[in-house]
């Protein structure tokens, strides 16, 4: 009888392992907002990571992070490196691309709480009301971040962590002169 549940057990962890498995691996997360103001003053907030900590969701998440720059000031090599509590972890963003007021586009490596390269993009749009920035990060998630996947919804999570940072960016666009 044991034996026979221990088949079971093998065979149904198994069966897991290829569903997990056969999960895709790819995935992307993309979030908009109408910003109030012109595409210069909201890519400025974007191009230097060092106004990043005005409106970042993770930047309120853990006010004792600690953040690193290196490279130039803004666009092109820019990069921040970061080091908080479990919610933020450490990692290290580079910008790959700056596209003056239309397009940033960045490396994102997580380090801790666990290790991953992403990219994410951010794109400006001039609208009549001020301008419609686009925050999309994506990847390939690896055996873990797929089956982490399946009791997680990822694009909520990290989408209402994006949608955060827009709102605060809207703030911070809004009180610019």
């Amino acid at each position: 009888m044991i034996g026979k549940i221990l088949i079971g057990l093998v065979v149904l962890v198994a069966a897991l392992g290829v569903f997990i498995a056969t999960r895709p691996a790819d995935f992307q997360i993309t979030r908009s907002a109408v910003l109030p103001a012109a595409p210069p003053v909201v890519f400025a907030q974007v191009n230097d990571l060092r106004k990043w900590e005005a409106w970042s969701p993770w930047a309120r998440l853990d006010p004792n992070s600690t953040a690193t720059f290196s490279g130039p000031a803004v666009g092109q090599g820019s990069a921040m490196a970061w080091a908080g509590n479990n919610e933020v972890g450490e990692g290290k963003m580079t910008i790959l691309e700056s596209r003056p007021n239309e397009q940033i586009v960045m490396e994102l490596e997580f380090l801790k709480p666990f290790e991953a390269t992403n990219r994410t993009e951010f794109t400006f749009r001039p609208e009549a009301a001020g301008t419609r920035v686009t925050w999309t990060m994506s990847g390939s998630n690896n055996f873990v971040g797929k089956a982490m996947g399946l009791i997680m919804n990822c694009d909520k999570m990290i989408g209402d962590q994006f949608e955060q940072g827009l709102a605060n960016m809207k703030t911070v666009v809004a009180a610019t002169p």
